[in-house]
């Protein structure tokens, strides 16, 4: 590093200078969106109150969890979830940065959030991997077929027309195939199908990247949180040219092994992907005036 030069400069050429983006996303990004599975909220409060009086629901997670008493609750339950979180969500401006940084370069997304916001966001759906899968989409249950099934417009039928915590029994889904219960396509039980499609497209951005300046930019990631964090730092120590950014709040894990080629920043990811896309606007604008 040059007498001048500070981490911040040093980040920024990198972001500036990457081939292409690789983003691993999980809860941190969600919460700093206002989506927090495990808190029990005023939000939660609001939107699903009834259930916590009924049934003792403290957070979105149980309720994702639940033994529901009734096919009718359970899925006016995630109707509720799917509109509120989906249906009317707006980009946030953690996002418009996050799109900002990233710019017109190639990326790819691996994310545990399954509510859909990258694409809502207008990052394309064929450079995303909801790796638990997504609320946006139904599978058969048992599964009798591998088929997935949108729901955001079923979900909005079925928030319209429930009554006293309950959808009507006509809007429950059914397979169409086999005639039995579905369920939301997230990871948990026995029967998740898996996005082998998403699987493949990753496999092949990281054979196009390969060997170049690829960056490995981890978004609300605990280090508990292996299914992302632990394959972002093994590719980071295998890829000469990587560069490894990670950003969580009070908490950053970065191990020895790949230190020398990454950067962490404590703190919101609001603040800190605002703080980044200032400082690469920054940099372009005393660039162009040169």
């Amino acid at each position: 590093m040059t007498r001048t030069e500070t981490p911040q400069t040093r980040l920024v050429q990198k972001l500036r200078s990457a081939d292409a983006f690789l983003i691993g996303a999980s809860n941190g990004l969600s919460i700093t969106e206002g989506l927090h599975l495990f808190a029990e909220n005023q939000a939660f409060d609001t939107l699903f109150g009834d259930f916590k009086r009924k049934y003792g629901l403290t957070c979105l997670l149980q309720g994702m969890a639940a033994r529901w008493p009734s096919e009718q609750e359970k899925w006016c339950f995630w109707a509720r979830s799917i509109h509120h979180y989906c249906a009317t969500y707006q980009p946030t401006p953690v996002m418009q940065d996050l799109r900002a940084i990233v710019g017109n370069k190639d990326y790819f997304i691996v994310t545990s959030n399954g509510e859909g916001h990258f694409e809502r966001c207008g990052f394309l759906p064929e450079k995303i991997y909801e790796v638990e899968g997504s609320w946006l989409e139904m599978q058969c249950a048992r599964p009798c077929h591998d088929a997935r099934y949108p729901t955001l417009e079923w979900a909005e039928t079925a928030f319209a027309a429930q009554k006293q915590g309950k959808i009507p029994a006509s809007l429950v889904p059914r397979c169409p195939k086999c005639g039995g219960p579905m369920e939301i396509h997230m990871a948990g039980g026995p029967n998740f199908l898996p996005d082998l499609d998403a699987q493949r497209r990753l496999q092949a951005f990281l054979r196009r990247y390969h060997g170049k300046n690829l960056l490995l930019l981890e978004l609300g990631i605990g280090w508990r949180n292996q299914l992302i964090k632990a394959p972002l730092m093994r590719l980071a120590a295998q890829e000469p040219n990587a560069t490894y950014v990670t950003v969580n709040l009070g908490e950053i894990f970065i191990p020895d092994a790949i230190r020398e080629k990454s950067f962490g920043l404590d703190g919101s990811l609001d603040q800190v992907l605002s703080a980044l896309r200032k400082a690469c606007e920054r940099t372009l604008s005393r660039e162009n005036r040169t």
